[in-house]
């Protein structure tokens, strides 16, 4: 297969920004190149940039989603930035609610959700939360999403959940299973996962009282990343709590914020 030339970079770069807002600078051409390489392959294709007119032409036949999949970093695991994990339980343990709605907004293979499941879960066992909370869980990739609805993990992306915590709400896998947990159904069944293209407009998801935004703005150029951070917090409560990792730096948007932590914030009332 010839390499991927600047023409067929500049196509499929430019679809994945128009699609959903992906930005891949020059710097990403190994990337994509070595992603897609395996699947134009087995797809029978001469090369890049017969691939590029496949995703961009109208009968693509849902190649343009795996397209996206491919070029969507996933790479997660539970708790990841422990100490987000501990400022919510903080706020939560002082308000007490009796009903939470919480957003994982970029949820990849749904580590963050499950994660925060089981926070609430304990929490709701200890009195500090009511009954009535839930968790949705969205991303672009539909591949994620279906392995994120089936709640089965390698035990290594577990490796900072504690053994108490994990006999409460993990199943551990025997025989050809050994080595993967999977979640337990009364923790699944407050987690649902759907399709959401941040980059397109969002209705009839909110309002919640949590977002958690994390380690997704990095695939989006500056004018993107504000219309999609203000698109979010549109679904967040006055008050409620907004969080994205903590190497993001400041938030891009107009949305008032209030800073309570390295990439932890309140919203404030416009």
């Amino acid at each position: 297969m010839n390499p991927l030339c600047d023409r067929s970079y500049r196509q499929i770069t430019g679809l994945m920004y128009e699609v959903c807002g992906l930005s891949f600078s020059e710097s990403k051409r190994p990337l994509v190149s070595s992603r897609l390489a395996p699947r134009i392959q087995r797809l029978g294709l001469a090369g890049y940039e017969a691939y590029a007119a496949l995703i961009a032409g109208d009968d693509d036949q849902g190649e343009l989603q795996v397209a996206i999949d491919l070029l969507t970093t996933n790479e997660t695991y539970f708790f990841r930035e422990p100490a987000h994990f501990d400022l919510l339980e903080r706020e939560l343990v002082a308000t007490r609610p009796q009903s939470l709605a919480v957003w994982s907004a970029a949820s990849s293979f749904g580590d963050e959700a499950y994660s925060t499941a089981m926070l609430l879960a304990d929490l709701q066992a200890r009195g500090h939360v009511g009954a009535a909370w839930s968790i949705l869980g969205t991303d672009i990739s539909d591949r994620v999403l279906r392995s994120a609805a089936q709640g089965i993990y390698p035990e290594d992306r577990l490796r900072h959940v504690s053994p108490e915590r994990l006999k409460r709400h993990c199943l551990r896998g025997e025989g050809d299973a050994e080595g993967l947990v999977q979640m337990k159904d009364p923790l699944r069944g407050h987690v649902r996962f759907g399709q959401v293209n941040l980059c397109q407009p969002i209705t009839g998801l909110g309002p919640f009282d949590v977002v958690f935004l994390r380690n997704v703005l990095i695939y989006f150029d500056p004018p993107t990343k504000i219309a999609v951070v203000d698109r979010v917090l549109a679904q967040l409560r006055p008050g409620g709590l907004f969080f994205i990792g903590t190497a993001e730096g400041r938030v891009p948007c107009r949305t008032p914020l209030q800073v309570m932590a390295p990439g932890a914030f309140r919203k404030l009332d416009a």
